[in-house]
């Protein structure tokens, strides 16, 4: 490990000197990874992409991309698109990136099972905002929005995001 990467302990995640309280899936920590499960992966994975509502924030850093009205990101294993951002309309099944609610004002994307997907082992391991604390998600890591934006404006594309295996959590 270096002082660069995300690291996540039973206290929050770590990264750049500081320790960010945190909220996981609500399957808790897996290695066994399947879409749907709400489980956060084990293992170290890496920053691919920041996202941003430019209707609501100023980018974070300078390789932020906006979240336009039609992207969606494919939640669907029969999806040849399968955990990508994709446009609307979109036949298959997917997830609104540009949401009513403020959770996906911000993401960092995560390469879980990207670029190339095998169907079923899950999609969009995002880092995002919580709904409140202690609130779980669908296998994403969120955080307070304020924290958020630090993080983001502080993780560089590559940056390791560490999970540590199942047991450590027991």
């Amino acid at each position: 490990m270096s002082p660069a990467d995300m690291v996540l302990t039973k206290r929050g995640l770590r990264f750049a000197g500081r320790l960010y309280p945190c909220t996981l899936g609500r399957g808790g920590v897996t290695h066994d990874k399947r879409e749907g499960d709400g489980a956060t992966p084990a293992g170290t994975h890496h920053i691919t992409g920041l996202l941003y509502r430019p209707d609501r924030m100023t980018p974070p850093a300078p390789w932020a991309q906006p979240i336009r009205p039609r992207d969606l990101w494919s939640d669907d294993s029969n999806d040849p698109a399968y955990n990508h951002k994709v446009r609307a309309p979109h036949r298959f099944s997917h997830e609104q990136l540009r949401r009513a609610d403020p959770l996906y004002d911000l993401i960092l994307l995560t390469d879980w099972n990207w670029p190339d997907a095998q169907a079923g082992r899950g999609s969009a391991i995002f880092l995002h905002q919580w709904r409140r604390p202690g609130h779980p998600t669908e296998g994403c890591i969120a955080f307070a929005r304020p924290h958020m934006r630090q993080i983001a404006r502080q993780a560089a594309p590559g940056t390791r995001l560490i999970v540590p295996k199942a047991s450590f959590w027991s």
